[in-house]
């Protein structure tokens, strides 16, 4: 279904928190060791395979203990550091599309201020529950039955620059978590302005809770021009899937489709690439299960099935890739389901994994100082401004 007379469309998948081995600084962030597709690699086995992602390089980029099949590589290949000082998915994104933070967002190791508290009891009109540091399944299954009681929401955080609020479809409503979500975002401003509020929703009895996939992020919105901003000032067209939009609070977005979980989204993402055939796009798509089901729950055949089934879809995709697309597949941070000693991202470097029928082949990019080298490669493939930051392999794949 390729167009006869196309443009240069790129297609920006994340597999969200799909890292591939410890950054130099990972003890600072208590993540020694971390590797998060290596060690779904070595708890498999040698049985365990992924020949579709080799093709495009991913085993020249794994060290892992398993000794992986030599591959005709045809794409190019490499591995990303992140610059910005944090391992959550806003800086992740963020920095990929052109943005390097010079300092973290907030985080809340001890829960939030009393004074934050307040304000947003006062303003939502009830009391909360919770003020904790907390998994998300967890903290459902000990505070859900509360939360129905009372109608208070739960309120919690992790890690990451968060304010979670999770509360029941039914007693207390989608569109009533949703706006409590807004004021929230409102409240959280300057020295507290969190990278993301979170709507975490869910449905079900006591004991038997779980989450929906009508989660919302409430992102800030970015402070600097990304290369979204560049394709839709240029006139192209930003097409987010995931939850893409909410990352980037919907700045140079020109179209959204948020999707339920990631077979969904790679159906989605098929569909757009097949359409887009009048115009210079950027498909940006965010594969949120690898992340929110399999790698903060520490999942390890879950994550293992979800590289799988990305895997298999891949032919299909690049069989219907333009002539002058390219696709990056890449990820925002790690999130190593093998990890024991907590449950949060982990501090790792990013694939870069590119392919084109007019590109190179088996060409190896080494390591990048910044994921805003993906920023900065579009906006030279597309012809577009310079980006502020990151540095172009264009005349490497070209």
């Amino acid at each position: 279904m390729n167009c006869e007379f196309g443009k240069t469309s790129i297609l920006l998948i994340v597999l969200d928190s799909a890292g591939v081995g410890e950054l130099p600084d990972a003890s600072v962030y208590n993540d020694r060791g971390a590797n998060t597709i290596g060690h779904v690699f070595d708890s498999m086995g040698e049985s365990y395979l992924l020949p579709n992602m080799a093709k495009l390089g991913l085993y020249k980029i794994l060290n892992t203990k398993n000794n992986l099949p030599d591959t005709n590589v045809v794409g190019c290949y490499g591995k990303m550091m992140t610059k910005s000082p944090a391992k959550d998915t806003t800086t992740g994104h963020w920095e990929m599309t052109g943005i390097i933070l010079k300092k973290p967002f907030p985080v809340y190791p001890d829960g939030f201020s009393r004074e934050i508290i307040e304000q947003f009891e006062k303003q939502i009109g009830v009391k909360i529950i919770g003020n904790c540091v907390a998994s998300g399944t967890e903290v459902i299954k000990q505070l859900g039955m509360e939360h129905q009681k009372t109608g208070f929401p739960i309120v919690y955080t992790s890690a990451d620059s968060v304010f979670q609020i999770a509360a029941h479809e039914e007693t207390f409503g989608l569109d009533r978590l949703y706006k409590t979500c807004i004021t929230a975002r409102n409240i959280l401003q300057g020295n507290n302005a969190v990278g993301r509020v979170i709507a975490r929703p869910f449905v079900g009895a006591e004991g038997n809770y779980t989450r929906t996939p009508n989660r919302r992020d409430y992102s800030l919105t970015p402070f600097e021009t990304t290369i979204l901003d560049e394709v839709k000032s240029a006139g192209g067209e930003v097409v987010a899937i995931g939850k893409i939009e909410d990352i980037f609070n919907a700045k140079g977005i020109t179209r959204a489709i948020h999707t339920k979980g990631n077979l969904n989204g790679m159906d989605v993402t098929l569909s757009e690439i097949q359409r887009h055939c009048d115009k210079q796009t950027l498909i940006f798509t965010n594969l949120v299960d690898f992340d929110m089901l399999w790698g903060h729950r520490r999942d390890v055949k879950a994550y293992a099935k979800g590289l799988k089934d990305f895997d298999n879809f891949l032919p299909s995709l690049i069989e219907n890739l333009n002539d002058d697309d390219v696709l990056i597949i890449t990820a925002d941070h790690g999130c190593d389901p093998t990890c024991m000693l907590h449950t949060d991202h982990t501090r790792e470097y990013t694939p870069l994994l590119i392919y084109g029928k007019k590109l190179k082949k088996n060409v190896n990019l080494g390591i990048r100082d910044t994921m805003s080298d993906i920023a900065k490669t579009s906006a030279d493939i597309l012809d577009l401004p310079a980006m502020k930051n990151g540095r172009s392999f264009k005349d490497l794949i070209l």
